[in-house]
């Protein structure tokens, strides 16, 4: 493994989706956990944990996105084109969360407000699942021609361990969105999420279990760079110890704490997932010469390296935002009149 440009951008751009990850995680999980209260208010409480962040989280999605367009454009041309049915479904889903938000209160019509609440659930499970779905396909790999072009239909990328892959996400984003509900609610909604909190880390780890046998027995490349570099097994260790403290935590009141060791559970795997990877960045099945790598599918080292001047730049605005944004609204969910 060599420190260049190449494993730079590659970092990078898996820092960027890493960060995103974590904070519209929590929003996707508090979407699909949604349905599970009964009561306006407690929907509204709900809706207004991430209103006022929600769509400040998605700036890293597209930073990601751009970052990854700059430094590795085959990749990005050939995932939206191979996978254009499920960016457009990602994108409906993506988009109807955001309706959703805006919409639901606007009328005082409970058929309207059922509607809204069953989009907004429906549209973030889904969009849990088809982010979950695109890592399973990227790490089981897609059959690419010579030409580095996606040579399979939609269909195919529906098939077991991507559709695993995806229920696992949609599991830890319910886990990591129950956690950071427990954070911002207070009273009787607090303790009924609070009856939430193990149900979903159980439904996550049984998950994970699952998948990373799974990972081990069908695609046992993603474990390569883990036996090449024995040091980092520390990462699944420490994946392990932040699960694990996340009941610790709520069972002494420190809710803040648990909402940490549920970012550092998702970063890590997030993390792991990387380093199965590196250095390729679409592994093609099941010609493995046309896979889409760190060094094929890069820009040239003058584009890197001026993009890394501007990221250097810009990732301070983007973390000074976001760390503004969530120090103006911390603390317990009021309800007030300019709330959704």
């Amino acid at each position: 493994m060599s420190f260049d440009l190449n494993t730079i951008w590659f970092a990078l751009v898996g820092i960027l989706f890493m960060g995103y990850a974590i904070l519209d995680g929590f929003d996707l999980g508090t979407g699909g956990l949604h349905l599970f209260t009964k009561t306006d208010k407690e929907r509204r409480i709900m809706l207004n944990a991430i209103g006022p962040v929600w769509d400040g989280n998605e700036v890293w999605l597209v930073t990601g996105g751009g970052a990854l367009f700059a430094a590795f454009p085959e990749v990005y041309a050939t995932s939206f084109s191979g996978f254009y049915m499920a960016m457009m479904l990602l994108l409906v889903g993506l988009i109807f969360r955001a309706v959703a938000i805006d919409f639901r209160s606007k009328r005082e019509s409970k058929t309207w407000r059922q509607f809204w609440d069953i989009s907004f659930s429906v549209s973030s499970i889904l969009s849990s699942l088809l982010i979950g779905v695109a890592l399973g396909n990227i790490a089981w790999g897609i059959p690419l021609d010579s030409d580095f072009e996606y040579a399979g239909r939609f269909v195919g990328l529906l098939h077991p361990y991507a559709l695993l892959v995806g229920v696992t996400t949609v599991a830890l984003f319910m886990m990591h969105g129950a956690i950071y509900l427990l954070m911002k609610t207070e009273d009787e909604l607090q303790a009924k999420i609070r009856t939430w909190v193990n149900p979903a880390i159980i439904f996550f780890i049984i998950c994970y279990i699952l998948t990373t046998m799974a990972t081990l027995l069908y695609i046992p490349h993603m474990a390569d760079n883990l036996k090449e570099f024995p040091p980092l097994m520390i990462l699944p260790l420490l994946n392990a110890l932040a699960i694990a403290n996340i009941p610790r935590e709520i069972h002494k009141g420190r809710e803040f704490r648990a909402f940490l060791s549920s970012c550092a559970s998702v970063a890590a795997l997030l993390a792991l997932f990387g380093i199965g990877m590196y250095p390729d960045l679409i592994y093609s099945n099941p010609v493995a010469a046309n896979s889409l790598n760190i060094y094929n599918a890069a820009s040239s080292d003058k584009t890197l390296t001026i993009m890394l001047v501007i990221a250097i730049l810009g990732m301070p605005l983007v973390i000074a935002y976001t760390s503004s944004i969530y120090w103006i609204f911390r603390g317990k969910v009021k309800l007030n009149s300019s709330s959704y």
